[in-house]
């Protein structure tokens, strides 16, 4: 029940923002915040702290929270409504259609490199789904998943033809929101031609990495092949002071 309340709040603010709610760009404090929706201040700071990991708005020590203004300017990089990070929400494109193609699913004992990983033990078992998605029909991404069995014992092969993350949430009451990722681009593998309908010299990009529920618990392990014309990457750098 506290996770609706947040993601409610979230919501209701995100649409107030787009309304041009808030004089000056600035939100009002936690406090207010939370006489206004009449919950918790934990809920506000739970709301508010997405808000930020998702680059909409900004904390400036002893002024408060502002709007940040390239939100406004440019809402396409800011797609994702919810607290996931799937990639079937990170790569929603306006009047497109997009769909997952389940090429294999299995149980499997994982390996020492998983196992540490994912923080499992020895004898932990984890799925091992392999996914081709699809943007109007047309393949963008060759993606291997490996997630533990003991956080998500229900996924089945229908869930995992959809979104993982979005069945997780609403399922689960359990949401993905940090990851670990490497971006590289290489050559395409034979593999690869084939499934994403690449030439021999066209290249792909490679994303690895893995995905952590908010409460800091590993969920998956990700190894994906992306067709180049797809890779582009958004991200909001936090710079300290030297």
């Amino acid at each position: 029940m506290a996770d609706l309340v947040y993601r409610s709040v979230m919501r209701d603010i995100k649409e107030k923002i787009l309304q041009d709610a808030y004089p000056g760009m600035r939100l009002p404090d936690e406090r207010s915040l939370s006489e206004n929706y009449h919950v918790s201040r934990s809920s506000i700071k739970r709301a508010l702290d997405v808000l930020v990991q998702q680059g909409i708005i900004f904390k400036k020590r002893g002024a408060g929270t502002f709007i940040n203004p390239l939100y406004l300017k440019n809402r396409a990089m800011f797609r994702y409504e919810g607290s996931n990070l799937g990639i079937t929400d990170s790569f929603q494109l306006d009047g497109k259609k997009q769909s997952i193609k389940l090429i294999n699913y299995q149980v499997i004992p994982a390996s020492a490199e998983l196992a540490q990983d994912l923080f499992l033990s020895p004898d932990d078992f984890v799925y091992k789904i392999e996914r081709l998605r699809l943007i109007d029909d047309q393949p963008f991404m060759i993606e291997t998943g490996f997630i533990p069995i003991k956080i998500i014992p229900t996924l089945s092969p229908a869930v995992a033809e959809k979104s993982i993350f979005n069945y997780l949430e609403e399922a689960k009451g359990k949401t993905v929101t940090r990851s670990f990722m490497t971006l590289t681009v290489e050559p395409s593998s034979a593999n690869d031609q084939k499934e994403l309908n690449l030439t021999l010299t066209e290249p792909v990009g490679v994303m690895e990495g893995v995905f952590f529920l908010d409460d800091g618990t590993p969920f998956e392990v990700s190894y994906m092949r992306v067709h180049y014309q797809y890779m582009r990457y958004n991200t909001f750098v936090s710079l300290g002071k030297e």
